[in-house]
């Protein structure tokens, strides 16, 4: 599409649309039924011009598909959602069952997540920390059956299926963006990292913002295990910047004008290249 804003940040990769819709796109990418995997693969898969697709049983990861919108899938983490709380936390060791459920993890393939369930990801003090995260977090029931992430297509800022769009961005590009964002409103908070996965920061975080008079774009690609996951897909330094529909036009009315037409950021980019 045509935007003054992506051609002033000189994006690696196309900024990528997420929708909830009833039907699955033709050819796109999906996950196996109770497969195991990281939506950062699709997320990634599609700034690089394919097309994904989500729905309840192919979401890859409990915190995906929380993270998607799709439920409180939590709740069928091996062990149950209390032995999610340990996994993200201290872990499972000392819990009656937990070595024949990482024997399984192991058995299915999955060691490093096996090795995690029982000594945890540490990413949290406790589990007591871990459940708050989640009940703040807000699992919720999208309404519609896929979620579909794909490069953005002319007309999506006003297309009322685009829930978020998300921009993969260098420490540069990130600047300007949070500086873009409050260059209208710079008494409002209008950039956020929270503790998120990877995947969330896309989706439900997003989607939490909507019910606030000014939503807040979010720095992801903080959380260290899709970062190890996209190792091979993304360059080191780059995180995502999420921003709805609505905030997206915000800033590209903005660009007129503003610093990223003037000498320092143009001063940025040919040092970039």
């Amino acid at each position: 599409m045509k935007s003054q804003l992506l051609d002033a940040l000189q994006l690696q990769f196309k900024p990528v649309s997420l929708l909830w819709q009833d039907e699955k796109p033709e050819k796109a990418l999906e996950f196996k039924e109770g497969k195991w995997g990281c939506l950062m693969f699709h997320l990634v898969t599609a700034a690089k011009g394919r097309v994904a697709a989500i729905s309840r049983s192919s979401y890859g990861c409990p915190g995906g598909g929380v993270g998607m919108g799709l439920g409180n899938c939590y709740e069928q983490f091996p062990g149950g959602k209390d032995a999610f709380f340990r996994f993200l936390s201290e872990g499972n060791k000392d819990i009656p069952g937990a070595d024949m459920i990482a024997t399984a993890m192991t058995e299915a393939g999955n060691k490093a997540m096996a090795r995690e369930y029982l000594s945890g990801e540490r990413y949290l003090k406790d589990a007591d920390a871990a459940r708050r995260f989640v009940e703040y977090l807000g699992p919720r029931e999208i309404p519609a059956e896929y979620v579909v992430l794909r490069p953005l297509e002319e007309g999506d800022l006003d297309n009322p299926q685009v829930q978020s769009i998300t921009l993969f961005v260098n420490p540069d590009q990130l600047s300007a963006l949070t500086v873009l964002s409050h260059y209208e409103h710079p008494d409002k908070e209008r950039v956020i990292v929270p503790f998120a996965a990877g995947c969330q920061a896309a989706g439900i975080a997003l989607y939490n913002e909507q019910k606030r008079e000014f939503p807040r774009a979010i720095v992801g690609m903080i959380d260290i295990s899709a970062r190890i996951n996209v190792r091979h897909l993304l360059p080191k330094d780059m995180l995502s910047f999420s921003l709805t529909p609505a905030m997206f036009k915000e800033l590209e009315s903005n660009v007129e004008g503003c610093f990223l037409q003037r000498d320092n950021w143009r001063q940025l980019m040919t040092e970039k290249k």
